[in-house]
C-alpha cells in the first residue's frame, strides 16, 4: 500500500469485523466510485477520521482479495454492462485471501441506481461453477427479473487487489478503498500504478458523509467504474470498451486498452494455471490462499 495512505490510517480508531457488520453490512445500497491517486486521497482520509473507523483484524488494516469472474463464451455479461442493459447479472467467486474464505457472489441491477448482491459460501476459490452454484445464479436472476438465466458460465478473468474498509461511526455507510490492482487473463497480466485507488462509497441514498467530503475536495464520482470491465478491456478480451474510457483514463490504462500488444512496463507474465487451476500462490507462499477465518463477512 502507498505509505502516505498507510500513515493516514494509523490515526483511525479500529473496528472489529462483527462491529462493522452490525453497523453497515450494505448488501443493498447506492454506490458512488472515485478514482484518484494517493496525494488526493490522503486529505479525504484525514477529513473522515473523526466520523469513520477502520476495519482492523489482529493489527491488519489492508486485506488481500482475489476475485474470479465468470461470463459466457460470447461475453454477454460484459456487453450487457457496456450497453447499460437494465437486466444484467455479474457472477464471481471472491476469495478473502487472508481469511481463507470464499463466496460465490451474484450482483444484480435493481434499477434506480440500486445494486443488490446475493452470496453463497463455497468451500474453495472455485475455478469452475458447479451445479449448485449455477442453480444459485439462476435463482438469483429469476428472483430479481422474473426471467430464466440460460447462459453457460466460464472463468474469464482473475482480479487481485488490496482493500481497506471504513465504516461510519453512526452506521449506515461504508467506504471501500482498493489498490494494488492486478488483472490476470489466460494470456497476460496488467496492473494499475501502485499509488492509484478506486474508492467506493456505499450508503442507502448515495449521498453520505464521505460523498460530501469528496465534493468539498472538488472530486467528482467517476461514472461506470467496474473492475471486471476494466480488466476485460486492458487484457484485450473485448472488441469495445469506449463506455469505460473515463475510468481507464483516470487509472492510466487507456493506452494499454487501446494497444494491448504494445510493450507495457507494468505487465507481468501470468500462467494460465493462475486462472483455471488451484496451484500454490507465488505471492503468499501457500496453497493459493492462506487460513485465518475472519473477513469473509465484510462484503463489498
Amino acid at each position: 500500500m502507498d505509505p502516505t495512505i498507510a500513515c493516514a490510517l494509523e490515526h483511525y480508531r479500529p473496528i472489529s469485523l462483527d462491529g462493522l457488520n452490525a453497523k453497515a453490512a450494505m448488501l443493498e445500497r447506492i454506490d458512488n466510485k472515485y478514482i484518484l491517486r494517493a496525494h488526493r486521497l490522503r486529505p479525504i482520509i484525514e477529513a473522515l477520521r473523526d466520523s469513520f473507523d477502520v476495519l482492523d483484524i489482529e493489527g491488519r488494516r489492508a486485506f488481500s482479495y482475489a476475485t474470479r469472474y465468470f461470463d459466457d463464451p460470447l461475453l454477454r455479461g460484459y456487453y450487457d454492462h457496456h450497453q447499460r442493459r437494465r437486466k444484467r447479472c455479474k457472477a464471481r467467486v471472491r476469495h478473502y485471501v487472508d481469511a481463507g474464505f470464499s463466496y460465490l457472489e451474484v450482483k444484480l441491477n435493481e434499477g434506480r441506481a440500486m445494486t443488490a448482491k446475493r452470496r453463497l459460501p463455497v468451500d474453495a476459490p472455485l475455478m469452475q461453477l458447479d451445479d449448485p452454484c449455477l442453480d444459485f445464479v439462476r435463482q438469483c436472476y429469476h428472483d430479481c427479473y422474473g426471467d430464466s438465466f440460460d447462459k453457460e458460465l466460464i472463468p474469464v478473468i482473475l482480479i487481485e487487489y488490496q482493500r481497506i474498509t471504513l465504516v461510519a461511526r453512526e452506521g449506515g455507510e461504508r467506504l471501500t478503498i482498493d489498490t494494488a490492482m492486478r488483472f490476470h487473463s489466460a494470456c497476460c497480466t496488467k496492473m494499475a500504478a501502485p499509488d492509484m485507488f478506486i474508492v467506493e462509497t456505499k450508503s442507502a441514498r448515495g449521498n453520505g458523509i464521505a460523498d460530501k467530503s469528496f465534493r468539498a475536495g472538488h472530486i467528482q464520482p467517476t461514472k461506470r467504474v467496474s473492475k471486471f470491465c476494466i480488466g476485460m478491456a486492458v487484457t484485450a478480451q473485448v472488441a469495445r470498451h469506449n463506455g469505460f474510457l473515463p475510468a481507464l483514463r483516470k487509472l492510466g490504462l487507456a493506452d494499454v486498452a487501446a494497444n494491448p500488444a504494445a510493450p507495457d512496463p507494468s505487465s507481468l507474465a501470468a500462467p494460465v494455471s493462475r486462472i483455471f487451476h488451484h496451484v500454490p500462490h507465488p505471492r503468499f507462499g501457500h496453497a493459493e490462499f492462506g487460513p485465518v477465518p475472519a473477513i469473509a463477512r465484510a462484503g463489498g
